[in-house]
């Protein structure tokens, strides 16, 4: 791809061109996701912000419940990695962890979570050991329940969004590196980064673009090919 071909070539051609580039960029992505079998790579990006998270609402120290139980810290840091590396659906992860999260309220838990989240803690450890014994909450008690709540999804909205911001920018930026790397080794087994021994930056540097535009591209490239198409197909009808 060069000058002279963006000046000869035919609106197929382009297409072809934007398609296959589009392509590129979906095997970069792949090749991302792809590493999820590998512990610690980019899938595990931005889960730091979650794990701070449930460190801070279900203290490991506490005491309050075993490290065999479901309900521990450790095991809900497990619980909500698998579901993160694994892709679930954003929304249904922050269910599960509020909803875990909310089950470690108890008469022991209920202070140190009344003061993470700014609720009365007598009040709390009053809706804790009402909860546990299916006893009719008050109407202050509601309020504060009410407000705990709240404030838990804040906490856990935060930590999520935070971290899926992480992975998306961490995720199309490893993209971008597969894609250049991907668009080299093509170009060196077609044989075009090199003339008589010599390496061709020309091409050197054509291969590269081609791997930066990729990623962008790939989710777009079909819809971009078909308004082209459309665009071109509308210029002619009007010129008859």
């Amino acid at each position: 791809m060069d000058i002279n071909f963006l000046q000869s070539a035919t609106l197929g051609e382009v297409t072809a061109a934007v398609t296959a580039i589009g392509a590129l960029g979906t095997a970069a992505f792949g090749l991302v996701d792809a590493s999820k079998l590998l512990p610690g790579l980019i899938p595990s990006s931005g889960f730091a912000f979650i794990r701070r998270m449930v460190a801070q609402l279900a203290p490991s120290g506490d005491g309050a419940l075993r490290r065999s139980s479901a309900l521990s810290a450790s095991s809900i840091s497990d619980t909500v990695r698998a579901n993160w590396v694994n892709g679930m659906a954003l929304a249904d992860q922050k269910s599960v962890a509020k909803t875990l999260l909310k089950l470690r309220l108890n008469n022991d838990t209920a202070p140190a979570l009344a003061a993470i989240t700014g609720v009365d803690k007598d009040v709390l450890t009053s809706v804790a050991g009402k909860l546990a014994n299916g006893q009719q909450l008050t109407d202050p008690e509601k309020d504060a329940y009410g407000r705990f709540d709240v404030i838990l999804v804040a906490f856990i909205d935060r930590a999520y969004q935070r971290a899926d911001q992480r992975y998306r920018t961490t995720a199309k930026f490893a993209a971008s590196l597969a894609a250049v790397g991907l668009a080299e080794a093509a170009a060196f087994f077609l044989k075009i980064l090199s003339d008589n021994g010599q390496l061709n930056w020309h091409n050197i540097g054509l291969a590269a673009i081609v791997g930066v535009l990729a990623t962008p591209l790939a989710p777009v490239a079909k819809d971009l090919a078909t308004a082209l198409n459309t665009a071109a197909a509308a210029v002619k009808s009007v010129k008859r």
